[in-house]
């Protein structure tokens, strides 16, 4: 349901509704239908079980569990899909203008898939460069070029992935009050060249250090002030995957040590939960 408070009036609704309609991906929401009632706007999407990625980064709405860092790579690597699909899949490109980890939702079976596109904006022709619009979009994600210059590009989304990517190792918000930007806070960090000073600390040290480096390096490219030095989505999906292939064996291993160990004893489960090392 559209908020009392909202922002977003009929202009963003239908936009939602007509990019919805033309888009068809495992990566995106499918939108089952609307409703217009008097001042009364409804979007129906498909459901969505497992609520948003932010919900489970900040142990909002209940969620108590840890995703693992093999989770959360992989479904940084099916939002980056989604992303690459409006991009370049589409008929002409579709910029989603609001990419954030409240607008990546997540299935029963924890897929991920890009939603809300009340403020996305398509490109009238094939040989159109940018789109000429007033700023708009979430605080501590939105593309600093774009924001001075009024010039979208699919690069204001590859930014915005960037600092979704940032979150998702770190655990933290874009912007905690006190202390700047993540981007800021975790190039800091990076200067000690420790990377367990930059993972999220509910992770425990669970992860393949290469993987995580790789994860951050991506970010950071994707965070560049200038546009024209970030990568295309498509590059960052073969990033991604190649991150997610370097925890694959260390996810396993993790795997049969936590079997043989309770096979073998009989101490608790919650002795050696996924977090556990």
């Amino acid at each position: 349901m559209r908020s009392e408070s909202s922002s977003h009036g009929l202009d963003e609704f239908f936009a939602e509704v007509q990019s919805l309609t033309k888009v068809h991906h495992r990566n995106l929401v499918s939108l089952v239908g609307y409703c217009w009632e008097k001042d009364h706007l409804a979007l129906v999407y498909e459901y969505m079980a497992r609520g948003s990625l932010y919900d489970h980064l900040r142990g909002n709405h209940g969620v108590t569990e840890t995703l693992n860092w093999k989770t959360r790579v992989r479904i940084a690597v099916e939002a980056a899909q989604g992303l690459d699909y409006l991009h370049k899949g589409c008929s002409l490109p579709i910029i989603h203008r609001d990419v954030k980890t409240q607008n990546i939702l997540l299935s029963r079976n924890l897929q991920a898939k890009i939603a809300d596109f009340g403020l996305s904006r398509t490109y009238l022709s094939d040989t159109q460069t940018h789109i000429s619009i007033s700023p708009a979009g979430s605080a501590g994600y939105m593309d600093p070029e774009y924001y001075q210059t009024g010039r979208l590009t699919e690069s204001s989304d590859v930014y915005s992935f960037g600092v979704v990517l940032l979150e998702i190792a770190t655990g933290e918000s874009p912007i905690l009050p006190g202390h700047g930007h993540i981007i800021q806070r975790v190039k800091k960090k990076i200067d000690a060249g420790n990377i367990h000073m930059v993972a999220d600390t509910r992770l425990r040290g669970a992860y393949e250090v290469s993987s995580m480096w790789k994860v951050v390096d991506i970010a950071l490219r994707c965070t560049a002030d200038v546009a024209v030095q970030r990568p295309t989505m498509a590059a960052v999906v073969v990033q991604l995957k190649e991150s997610l292939a370097l925890e694959e064996p260390h996810a396993n291993s993790d795997i049969r040590r936590t079997v043989g160990t309770t096979s073998e004893t009989s101490i608790t489960t919650s002795t050696f939960g996924p977090s556990a090392r």
